[in-house]
């Protein structure tokens, strides 16, 4: 079956302003060597996508320096492989940048219309999954819909949300019968995961219409239209695995928290014959110097620890100070902290330094982010 894959690097940028100020949201660090990304193509190559377009729009070049020519993802080919679709500015009108999925999407029409697949699967890098898209991409053929979503019934009350979501109602047959932009509070919702597989001739004649008609948005103006009147064929995957959404900081660090659970780490990287692939750094082994201590944490490689971690995630090149305690903490590349610092419920970006003695402390539902290069 003939697939291609195209991702939206920049979609949610505004929900994580902390992290995408100088990246873009699929360059976004997670879970101590990943970019959230990695998911995203992990999902397509391990079930046979070897043609992925990446919209991008603004903030990319983190996202090129990770993708390099995607000889990770084994998608350094020479027909199909990774294919960076750059900003657009006369789809969207002179002096403005697409900002909408629609004019992502309107931007990336050459790159549609010249596939030669049947079918695509679009994905956002908000969601970390380790999903298996060949059977979706089966049950959508099956069926013969139009386009099918990817859903995951979640409890609202436990998500960390600053925009609204895709909450979506099907009939016994998986049928889609209602589907309504919103934020849940609370109560056990079935949501759209950001990830559909389309036939990709209706996706043409979806977006000809969409543009001819001056819609603004894909879900208000033509998804839930076009559900609401019955004339098309839509139908909801179920997915029941682990899966954590990123649309805040606070949402990230519950996420990144989660990862060391062991229900998480087996959901995402103990499925078999699903990797979830990352670029391939050739790092030293961490340092762990005498009177270390370690418990509960992932940790990267190159690190060294002198002092305590608890609870947290060290990326790679992480320095941990004598007598220093992290506890509960996101510390990403070449964080630097000194001798006696105390640090409880911090997400640093890359470069930062804790000097000697520093105490900072956030808490779970609103922990202190330090940005890029900056000294404490």
């Amino acid at each position: 079956m003939n697939v291609a894959g195209l991702i939206f690097a920049n979609i949610h940028d505004r929900s994580l302003p902390e992290l995408t100020q100088v990246r873009n949201m699929a360059s976004v660090p997670f879970g101590g060597r990943y970019r959230l990304i990695d998911f995203t193509l992990s999902n397509m190559v391990n079930s046979g996508i070897t043609k992925v377009g990446i919209i991008t729009h603004y903030n990319y070049q983190s996202l090129l320096d990770h993708l390099g020519n995607g000889k990770d993802w084994d998608l350094a080919r020479r027909e199909g492989g990774i294919k960076l679709i750059p900003p657009n500015v006369s789809a969207a009108g002179a002096g403005h940048l697409p900002s909408s999925r629609l004019e992502s999407m309107l931007s990336a029409i050459d790159f549609i219309t010249h596939c030669n697949e049947d079918y695509l699967v679009l994905s956002d890098c908000d969601i970390i999954c380790n999903l298996d898209l060949s059977d979706v991409i089966a049950a959508h053929a099956a069926s013969g819909a139009d386009v099918t979503f990817v859903t995951k019934r979640v409890d609202a009350s436990g998500m960390y949300l600053s925009e609204s979501v895709g909450c979506v109602k099907a009939d016994e047959n998986g049928r889609i019968t209602e589907f309504v932009m919103k934020r849940p509070t609370d109560g056990v919702v079935n949501i759209y995961t950001n990830i559909m597989v389309v036939t990709r001739e209706y996706l043409i004649s979806m977006l000809s219409d969409a543009a001819a008609r001056g819609y603004t948005s894909f879900f208000h103006d033509v998804i839930a239209h076009v559900v609401a009147d019955g004339t098309a064929n839509y139908r909801a995957y179920e997915y029941e695995g682990w899966y954590a959404y990123v649309s805040s900081l606070e949402g990230y660090f519950n996420a990144s928290m989660k990862l060391l659970t062991q229900e998480a780490r087996d959901g995402l990287f103990a499925v078999a014959n699903r990797p979830v692939l990352t670029k391939v750094r050739n790092s030293s082994p961490t340092k762990y110097c005498e009177g270390a201590k370690v418990t509960d944490s992932v940790v990267a490689d190159g690190c060294i620890i002198e002092g305590t971690v608890e609870n947290s995630i060290l990326f790679r090149g992480v320095k941990v100070g004598r007598g220093t305690v992290v506890k509960n903490c996101i510390l990403m590349q070449d964080t630097y902290t000194g001798s006696d610092a105390e640090l409880n419920c911090i997400v640093t970006d890359k470069n930062v330094v804790i000097r000697d003695g520093r105490c900072l402390s956030g808490c779970e539902t609103m922990p202190i982010f330090i940005g890029k290069g900056r000294y404490v």
